[in-house]
């Protein structure tokens, strides 16, 4: 998974720098305009650009002497496209809904590494951190199938890696007070995604 050119990394060539360029602005823009935000020369622009129009996915409108450029409302293949530049979103928000369905459900679940910083690339692993419950034995055979399935289901959902940090819920407070740079690291960067935040956790056992 690419979160940071996910529009790109699926659409090769003129046509997925152009529609990736789309996405990240607000607003129409003019095709020289476009084509410096997406590192293309303003005829390769125009040329991607005209069959996108003829296509639907982009709009274009004229405002001499110019000619402004958004990605099309309402079609269905522009807000495809749309999703995809929002798959970091899409990702978190499913690995929340797993979260909440798990049963035992984890105390917390938090995203970590760079899945929460938003900077990663094609090689970058989905890095979590889940937080047994108290009195659940990291080998009872619910919580391991549970566990499983939702190592499998982020697998399959960010076409990546899964690398676990498992904890149990009495050992937070300890690891976050013990300044170890993984633990600021992810009580900087963390993304909380289920269950109480880490914070209250750590407070609790203090």
């Amino acid at each position: 998974m690419d979160l940071v050119r996910p529009v790109e990394a699926l659409v090769p060539g003129v046509q997925g720098r152009l529609l990736g360029a789309l996405t990240r602005v607000s607003g129409s823009m003019t095709l020289r305009a476009l084509a410096d935000v997406a590192g293309v020369s303003a005829p390769q622009a125009s040329r991607v650009l005209r069959r996108l129009v003829d296509l639907g996915v982009v709009e274009r409108r004229d405002v001499p002497p110019a000619a402004l450029f958004s990605l099309a409302s309402g079609n269905l293949t522009a807000d495809v496209v749309r999703d995809l530049a929002a798959v970091r979103r899409l990702l978190l928000e499913r690995l929340r809904a797993e979260a909440e369905g798990m049963s035992p459900r984890p105390v917390n679940v938090t995203v970590f590494g760079s899945l929460a910083r938003g900077d990663a690339g094609p090689e970058s692993d989905v890095d979590l951190l889940v937080v047994r419950p108290e009195g659940v034995d990291p080998d009872d055979d619910s919580w391991s199938r549970a566990l499983g399935r939702y190592v499998d289901d982020a697998r399959r959902s960010s076409g990546s890696n899964v690398e676990l940090v498992e904890v149990a819920a009495g050992e937070v407070g300890a690891l976050l007070r013990s300044r170890r740079r993984f633990w600021r690291e992810l009580t900087r960067d963390g993304v909380h995604i289920s269950g109480s935040p880490l914070g209250e956790l750590g407070a609790g056992d203090a």
